[in-house]
């Protein structure tokens, strides 16, 4: 009998235990659905080939974070499912990004999706994530520019247990791009007049990084990353940012970036990129002014498909071409400044040349941007968001575009 009432007790207090560390873990969970529909419509204006690429699409984006079990260690489980389907994408228009490529026709899949697995641990205020991961740091950006975000494999470990100071490293091996529904090898992006050539295939399936930042002052704060696609480049991005008040409602931000990539051995690689972005920010208006100035044997370094660390990167060009200078004008605003919560707008210039066309004169280009937001602030549409990205480029030595994006979103918190 003895027996069995300590049987008992020591059921009970495991369980005890269990439940509350389950309670925990539930506790803390976070779940959200975002639809979003995009259409995406870019024509080109001269030169032979396609005449444009026009697609429609719905997109649905299932996000889930969990808590962390109770003790020194604890656990948890991240998910990112992700679908997306043709609304419309007729013969000779595929090619935007939105949907998945079919070789085959030379069109687009009708849909694709995949489910996104994270297992993490947390000890104070470090925390490691291995499986399906979202980046965003100067060595590494995982773009969300389409219907489904892009994707990588791989492990992560970010340390905030000093004041002011983050550290981060990790090691990826694959990616799921915006517009795949599988896992496949990293790579180099070799865009237009970047000037850069490999001798092996260009993959890789080992990308590491280890850097991080710190705040030195609530007004200065800088940051250093290492990086390196085995076999491709190596690069030391550096980065320093700073906030000067003004008086009420006014500040200047400066934000200083520049990266040293070299070859790894199959690729000729050699990159110094420079960039300042000087923003004057009063009430609801921000004017900024940008540089940007590419030197050595090669433009920019940076991994296919993400959103590199460049001042000048922006809807369409990046900006970073073989010996490219770069300046940009930027004006924001925001209406709730005047009494309209939710609207925002932005417009943008940004002119680059010197670009290294080998025997051919020096090549020239330029970009124009505007953004118009809209997110409903309240009654039954709360939360709905309206977005329009218009854009021109021209330059000397491709293809001309107008290119017109308009996307609506809409997220809706589970839990």
């Amino acid at each position: 009998m003895k027996r069995t009432s300590l049987a008992l007790a020591v059921a009970a207090g495991t369980l005890g235990v269990s439940l509350a560390a389950q309670a925990e873990f539930l506790k803390d969970s976070k779940a959200s659905l975002e639809a979003r529909n995009f259409y995406f419509n870019r024509d080109f204006r001269e030169g032979a080939g396609q005449a444009k690429s026009e697609e429609w699409a719905q997109g649905f984006l299932l996000r889930l974070e969990s808590g962390y079990t109770e003790g020194t260690v604890g656990f948890g489980v991240d998910a990112l499912g992700t679908f997306g389907f043709k609304l419309d994408s007729g013969d000779g228009t595929a090619g935007s990004g939105l949907l998945v490529p079919d070789r085959s026709s030379g069109g687009s899949q009708d849909n694709y999706g995949d489910l996104g697995l994270a297992a993490k641990a947390k000890v104070s205020e470090t925390v490691l994530k291995v499986g399906a991961l979202q980046l965003k740091n100067m060595a590494i950006g995982s773009s969300d520019s389409r219907l489904l975000p892009q994707v990588f494999r791989g492990g992560q470990l970010v340390s905030k247990d000093v004041a002011g100071l983050t550290l981060d490293a990790g090691y990826l091996d694959e990616v799921n791009n915006r517009d795949s529904g599988d896992y496949q090898d990293l790579s180099l992006n070799t865009y237009a007049l970047s000037g850069i050539t490999f001798s092996d295939p260009n993959q890789s399936n080992e990308f590491v990084f280890a850097g991080g930042t710190y705040a030195f002052s609530d007004s200065l704060s800088g940051g250093y990353y290492y990086s390196n696609l085995e076999d491709l480049y190596k690069q030391h991005s550096f980065n320093l940012v700073h906030v000067l008040p003004l008086g009420d409602k006014q500040s200047l931000k400066t934000d200083l970036r520049y990266a040293r990539s070299t070859d790894d051995g199959h690729s000729n690689i050699d990159n110094k990129a420079f960039g300042a972005m000087v923003t004057y920010a009063l009430s609801g208006h921000s004017l900024g002014l940008g540089y940007q100035k590419m030197s050595g044997d090669t433009g920019a370094a940076y991994v296919n498909g993400t959103d590199p660390f460049l001042v000048n990167y922006v809807q369409i060009g990046n900006f970073a071409a073989k010996d490219e200078t770069s300046w940009q004008a930027r004006y924001d605003f925001n209406f709730a400044s005047i009494g309209i919560p939710g609207l925002t707008f932005m417009t943008r210039y940004l002119s680059g040349d010197n670009i290294d066309r080998g025997t051919a004169s020096d090549g020239k280009e330029w970009e124009r941007d505007m953004d118009l937001a809209y997110v409903i602030q309240e009654g039954p549409l709360k939360n709905l968001g309206l977005k329009w990205r218009n854009a021109m480029v021209r330059n000397n030595f491709g293809r001309d575009m107008d290119e017109n994006r308009l996307i609506v979103s809409y997220t809706l918190s589970l839990f």
